[in-house]
């Protein structure tokens, strides 16, 4: 979409710190969070996300 993880962070209220664990799976993402990515790219949170269980 040709914007920046600063970018993306400063829109969504987050550090780009936040985006970035979010990116390399190292962090979940709350609710609230996945709802304003998904928002942000006009997608379903199932679109955007992929839930996998705990092993």
């Amino acid at each position: 979409m040709g914007i920046t993880q600063d970018e993306l962070a400063r829109t969504l209220g987050v550090t780009r710190q936040t985006i970035i664990a979010v990116e390399k799976g190292t962090y979940c993402a709350s609710l609230p969070l996945a709802h304003k990515i998904a928002a942000f790219f006009g997608e379903s949170i199932e679109n955007v996300f992929i839930f996998e269980e705990d092993k």
